[in-house]
């Protein structure tokens, strides 16, 4: 029978190596594929706790797995340690908004709990390796480090290298309101459209301007019609990357549009990706613009592996 007040206590003994962990990661603040002390941090304190740490894709440097035992089940432990542009805010802050100095603006921090996500799940995969050796139980637990959860599909970067080969199981954590134990997710497609045109002084020569972010509004009205036309289950969001710049009587000839596209399943987000550029499609010809598909690393639909999410 499982002892939680056991569990509990394994937990307690690594507290402050996990806190000053957690402390250290919040200070790092280091964006998507570049987590290069925070990830170093963990893998460091993994090795000292007798994991087998590797590092399998030269392409993902911040990547990581900890592995620790041996044989079934194998039980994998997801951690993310990424941050965000803009997100910036001092620590210990009792106001809940601070001001922020200029150069502060565009720093970057830790949304979601992101210093957090992954130490809680290094703390789990400390505790369960104790608990192993002290109950002489076979199995393995992999800590995996994944690197640029936020806006730029880490995971689905691993799942192509081969990391998730093997696992039984995957478990990850996230803050909440409550405390409880979730397996839905979507598949999800991120896309960026960018839309060109020809600048011109909006006053003086209206007629001679092709306008990019006419072009970018144009798609989300279709996107928007689009959603009574869409399974209940599917979602699609937006946020602009480029808005053509700051002055209002110029007429923007760059402007780019970033989509998340999600669905139940795999295909079903893939078709709608298509129902979606063909949209794009409409609003180029609307404005007499020409537009394409931005290549980069989110450019994926990808389906969840097998993984629950407790949220705490």
């Amino acid at each position: 029978m499982l002892n939680i007040e056991e569990i509990k206590c394994l937990v307690e003994n690594h507290r402050t190596e996990l806190i000053r962990a957690a402390d250290r990661i919040w200070d790092f603040a280091e964006e998507r594929f570049t987590e290069f002390q925070s990830s170093k941090l963990q893998m460091d304190i993994l090795k000292s706790h007798g994991f087998t740490v590797t590092t399998p894709c030269a392409a993902l440097p911040t990547a990581f797995q900890a592995q620790y035992g041996n044989g079934h089940p194998v039980i994998g432990l997801l951690g993310e340690y990424d941050a965000l542009p803009g997100l910036f805010w001092p620590a210990d802050s009792t106001s809940s908004a601070p001001a922020k100095c200029q150069t502060d603006v565009q720093k970057c921090g830790h949304g979601c709990g992101h210093n957090l996500l992954g130490i809680g799940a290094l703390g789990a995969a400390l505790a369960a390796k104790d608990y192993m050796e002290k109950e002489q139980l076979k199995g393995t637990i992999i800590y995996y480090g994944c690197p640029a959860e936020e806006n730029a599909a880490g995971k689905a970067l691993m799942i192509d290298a081969g990391f998730f080969s093997g696992t039984d199981i995957c478990l990850s954590w996230h803050p909440n309101y409550k405390t409880g134990i979730f397996n839905n997710s979507l598949a999800n497609c991120r896309v960026s459209y960018c839309f060109h045109g020809t600048s011109a002084h909006a006053a003086q020569s209206p007629h001679m301007g092709r306008s990019a972010l006419d072009a970018c509004e144009l798609m989300s009205v279709g996107v928007n019609y689009l959603r009574e036309h869409m399974i209940d289950e599917a979602r699609i969001h937006f946020a602009y990357l480029n808005s053509g710049g700051t002055a209002p009587n110029i007429i923007p000839a760059e402007a780019e549009v970033f989509y998340a596209i999600r669905a139940p399943r795999t295909d079903q987000a893939e078709e709608l990706k298509e129902r979606v550029n063909n949209i794009a499609r409409g609003a180029a010809l609307m404005t007499e613009t020409t537009w394409k598909l931005m290549k980069n690393a989110s450019m994926k639909v990808f389906s969840p592996i097998r993984c629950w999410t407790v949220w705490c």
